[in-house]
């Protein structure tokens, strides 16, 4: 049985198997599964004794009415703290019990009836969605497109009208990076309990049966290029209306909007070079099925002819992947204007974009992945 595995190697060792000399940022994640399920209640506790605090009146609601320039798109955003607060403190009330029950099975060991388990793992899926994708808006994928920006920011001060940092991470937005994390959380550990209950290992998802075909190196890389080129797809209306306004061509938009950006300073640059971003993104997915995605290319001469470890690639694209999702929820929410929708159309496809880029790292997991440092199999 994989749980009979798993504890026989951690009872020896102390700690799970992850190869040699793994640093601690892979000694901690390779414990995942088993610190995931205590996050998860934790943030649950802390984000509706959050509530609690707002439903008696406390300051900084973050789904209040506020100024345009400090509001946020949530689906959430504005909403009265009479009805939101109690409701979401009593939804988070019910996910850190469900995460108890979790946990205890995770410590305990004994079998969940299947009715029991596909509760517990409804309640945990519908959580994770609800959080990471329902709730937040199009704030991730903006803080990742301007990370180097940002960085550099923090040191110069923002050009422009800005005071700081504050005036682009204010509450209200970082209140859905904060959901965002709470969603994550929630879907590692309901990712472990699925795992765990169906006697798998937790870590790899690898059980005794032979693993399913489609994982195969050929078949995986065959629906991962194809995920890829999705992927590049969808990004191409987003790069062409953005370098179509930056040369002066108001597709998808008024003449007299593209003339009210024209004389923003700094508008159609910013625009021009999140459209470049894209593109080279879509690029660089290309590596998650090539050649030069597992070993350093000559172009990259400081590792030229190296190894690429795998977390290389899987966590900036898997972190683009999860950030797209919500904001092309907003954007479909903001709906279809026939004379602008080259403002907010072109991010419909964020998320096809999002799964695919998502499907496409997926496979170069798969294929990349040896044997596991936990269960050993592989």
């Amino acid at each position: 049985m994989v749980g009979a595995v798993i504890e026989e190697r951690e009872a020896r060792d102390g700690s799970p198997v992850t190869g040699k000399g793994p640093g601690p940022f892979r000694r901690f994640w390779s414990r995942w599964p088993l610190w995931s399920a205590p996050a998860a209640i934790a943030w649950s506790v802390l984000y509706g004794a959050a509530h609690v605090y707002w439903a008696f009146g406390g300051a900084g609601f973050p789904f209040a009415r506020v100024p345009e320039d400090r509001a946020s798109s949530s689906v959430l955003d504005p909403s009265p703290v009479e009805v939101v607060a109690p409701v979401f403190a009593a939804f988070c009330a019910v996910a850190a019990a469900v995460g108890a029950v979790m946990l205890h099975q995770q410590r305990t060991g004994r079998a969940v009836s299947p009715g029991r388990r596909r509760a517990l793992l409804v309640f945990g899926w519908l959580t994770a969605g609800l959080l990471a994708f329902g709730v937040p808006d199009y704030t991730l994928i903006a803080v990742v497109a301007f990370a180097p920006a940002l960085v550099v920011f923090a040191f110069t001060g923002i050009p422009g009208p800005q005071g700081g940092l504050e005036d682009i991470l204010y509450w209200h937005r970082d209140n859905l990076i904060i959901v965002f994390l709470g969603g994550l959380l929630w879907a590692l550990a309901t990712l472990a309990h699925q795992r765990r209950t169906a006697d798998r290992c937790t870590s790899c998802g690898r059980g005794e049966r032979a693993a399913a075909s489609w994982t195969s190196p050929e078949r995986t890389l065959r629906w991962g290029r194809k995920a890829v080129w999705i992927a590049v797809l969808a990004t191409i209306p987003y790069d062409l209306t953005r370098l179509a306004w930056y040369f002066g061509l108001p597709l998808g938009i008024t003449d007299e909007f593209l003339k009210e950006m024209q004389d923003t300073e700094g508008m159609l640059e910013i625009g021009l070079g999140l459209g470049i971003m894209s593109t080279l993104g879509s690029l660089l997915t290309h590596g998650l099925v090539s050649r030069w995605g597992e070993v350093w290319p000559r172009w990259v001469w400081f590792k030229a002819g190296g190894p690429v470890h795998p977390l290389t690639a899987i966590i900036p694209a898997s972190i683009v992947s999860l950030a797209l999702l919500p904001g092309s929820m907003m954007n479909f929410r903001s709906g279809f204007d026939p004379e602008m929708w080259g403002t907010n159309t072109p991010m419909f496809f964020w998320g096809l974009w999002g799964l695919a880029l998502g499907a496409a790292t997926y496979s170069y997991h798969l294929r990349r992945r040896g044997e596991c440092g936990t269960c050993g199999r592989g």
